[in-house]
């Protein structure tokens, strides 16, 4: 292996790792609320599994679906954690 391709593989493997924690770092400081998105604007999947995939919601405040918030902010912007978001989704579906 040439000196060229060992700093080519150390800075691939140290762009890797950086791009495999920043994640965890980003969401640390966060927590799904439930209830709160706009059509279009959530995070990802929803409870009823109808979809899997960020900005698939289709209407405004679906108690189903999540955002990202400030870890401690969900209730006080008017939503629910996952606990409560599927006890209510429960109960409307039962």
């Amino acid at each position: 292996m040439t000196k060229q391709q060992r700093i080519a593989t150390a800075a691939l493997a140290l762009t890797l790792t950086t791009m495999a924690v920043a994640p965890a770092a980003h969401a640390g400081g966060k927590e799904k609320c439930y209830g709160v998105s706009a059509a279009g604007q959530n995070d990802c999947g929803n409870l009823a599994g109808t979809h899997s995939c960020a900005g698939q919601s289709a209407v405004d405040n679906d108690p189903g679906e999540w955002k990202l918030v400030a870890k401690g902010t969900c209730e006080n912007i008017g939503g629910m954690l996952k606990a409560e978001a599927k006890k209510r989704y429960q109960a409307n579906n039962s």
